[in-house]
């Protein structure tokens, strides 16, 4: 009995291609694209010599490059978290990436792989595609929890400069220089707009529709009132603030309370696939016996179906919207 070795190399290149991908990012754009950088990627092209009209012309265009390029054939499926995760890569950039991965997977499979052609081929694609999709929605991921965390931070120290007799543009500024990435390259740009003549409310509106946030949405909302209606802005940006820190921690206990049954969904989905990878691996002539007889299709359609419909109903049972 023996056991192949074809799963394992798989998982690695597959593994191999997400770090390959990492790994081009950081090594193109450097530390200044990583979110963990302490001193924000706007204030970092511009101490580098670059003017305030070209970094925000830079930036503009990488917030807003791949919701404009929806309309690509199959980028729609990635174009929404790609603005999300403000991938500086260009929406063409990422389609060579993807096709430079695959044959990089490609090349690792005919040479670790004794599959034929077209199933090397089908596989080191999915790969590609997958693997830029995997680490693109990790990027938003990480990139949308960040914000939410950082966002109370932020507008109590707008609360802090308007009470301290600062204009709301100046308040915006403040925030853009002391507020590491995502959000002070964000508010950067709102107060580089806001200098150039463009209504400060509608900028924020934009953030908020672009990252898809409902805090954002309830901060772009207050300020639009303000404007209009008059009233103080400091009272009201710290009723906000306190109701977005309570929300982010009402959202964190409900994450932690659903969190073993996301796990047991997980398991619950995963276990029989990998029993029969593992059946395959071990005793390739398991099956031998019932795969000709006439239920066998019709029992693996309903399994699958079974495994499916296991991975819908969990995920709505732990999908509490807070």
């Amino acid at each position: 009995m023996g056991i192949s070795a074809e799963p394992i190399i798989y998982g690695l290149i597959f593994i191999a291609v997400l770090v390959l991908v990492e790994g081009i990012y950081l090594t193109v754009f450097g530390r200044s694209i990583s979110l963990n950088s302490r001193l924000n990627r706007r204030l970092e092209l511009l101490e580098k010599g670059g003017g305030r009209e070209q970094v925000l012309e830079q930036l503009r265009k990488e917030m807003t490059q791949h919701l404009q390029s929806q309309g690509i054939p199959l980028y729609s499926m990635l174009a929404s978290k790609a603005q999300k995760a403000n991938i500086a890569f260009s929406p063409l950039q990422l389609i060579l990436l993807m096709v430079g991965l695959s044959v990089v997977a490609f090349i690792g499979l005919s040479v670790g792989t004794g599959a034929e052609t077209a199933v090397r081929a089908l596989v080191s694609v999915a790969m590609g595609v997958g693997g830029v999709y995997i680490w693109v929605d990790k990027k938003a991921k990480a990139r949308m929890a960040l914000v939410e965390e950082q966002l109370p931070d932020a507008v109590e120290l707008m609360v802090r400069s308007l009470r301290v007799g600062h204009p709301f543009s100046s308040a915006v500024g403040i925030v853009a220089k002391e507020v590491p990435d995502p959000l002070g390259s964000e508010m950067g740009v709102i107060s580089d707009e806001a200098a150039y003549g463009r209504d400060m409310s509608e900028s924020l509106k934009a953030l908020a529709e672009r990252m898809d946030m409902q805090d954002l949405r309830f901060l772009a909302v207050a300020v639009a009132i303000q404007s209009q209606a008059g009233g103080n802005l400091a009272e009201i940006l710290d009723g906000l603030s306190k109701v977005i820190r309570a929300r982010f921690k009402l959202f964190r206990r409900v994450k932690a309370i659903t969190a073993e049954a996301k796990w047991s969904g997980m398991f619950l989905s995963m276990f029989p696939l990998v029993v029969l990878v593992a059946i395959n691996v071990i005793e390739p002539n398991y099956y031998d016996d019932v795969k000709e007889t006439a239920v066998f299709i019709p029992a693996s359609l309903a399994v699958a179906g079974f495994l499916i419909v296991n991975v819908f109903v969990m995920r709505s049972l732990v999908n509490i919207k807070v």
